[in-house]
């Protein structure tokens, strides 16, 4: 009786070549399995957090002290930093010399501050006794305003001086600054006047006398 016996010989050499396809195909999975797993970070693994800013990394330290003429610079004198004083440029007068007025200005405080100093804010005022005899804004024309930065006397400072301002020995009044007015003049022969002065609403706290001949 005959029998059926197996196939023998070798196989084919396209099995071959799937074979070696199928184990290497194995391979490269597993390679990629393990990349996974040990180079992947964790699904729950936490963002970096972002980089500091310069603020968070140098705090401002609150107990510090804070100059406030550092940030914002001289501000406006008060009384209890100006001192105003009347000047003329003699302490008597020889009949037809007009005096010449001016004043100066110190700062009696610690700090600088500013004041308008313009001839919009210049007062002359000039009085024999109880009586005004000539006031410079009586007539005044054009006035202008001029800040200027008050330097304190403690840091060696010299008191500001004004230009001078002319007095012609008489009278004013609102009713005469017209050109052709005609204005009276003051009595002399040692008349006794004194000169007030305020700048920039301050206004000096003594008189200046002179004698006019």
């Amino acid at each position: 009786m005959s029998g059926i016996s197996d196939p023998s010989g070798p196989l084919p050499s396209r099995v071959y070549r799937r074979r070696r396809l199928v184990v290497l195909l194995v391979v490269v999975a597993i390679i990629a399995v393990v990349v996974l797993i040990f180079v992947r970070p964790p699904a729950d693994a936490a963002a970096p957090a972002p980089a500091a800013t310069d603020a968070a990394q140098a705090p401002v330290d609150a107990s510090a002290p804070v100059d406030p003429g550092a940030a914002t610079g001289p501000v406006a004198c008060t009384p209890d930093q100006v001192s105003v004083s009347p000047v003329t440029d003699a302490d008597s007068y020889d009949a037809g010399v007009e005096p010449q007025l001016s004043w100066t200005l110190a700062n009696t405080g610690s700090v600088a501050c500013i004041i308008n100093v313009g001839t919009s804010q210049q007062v002359f005022t000039v009085t024999s006794g109880d009586e005004k005899i000539w006031t410079s804004t009586d007539c005044q024309t054009d006035p202008k305003d001029f800040d200027l930065t008050l330097e304190p006397a403690s840091s060696g400072a010299a008191p500001t001086s004004s230009a001078s301002f002319t007095w012609p020995r008489e009278r004013s009044s609102t009713d005469t600054c017209a050109a052709d007015a005609v204005r009276e003049q003051v009595a002399a022969g040692g008349a006794s006047y004194h000169l007030q002065v305020s700048v920039g609403g301050f206004t000096s706290s003594d008189t200046k006398q002179f004698l006019l001949y």
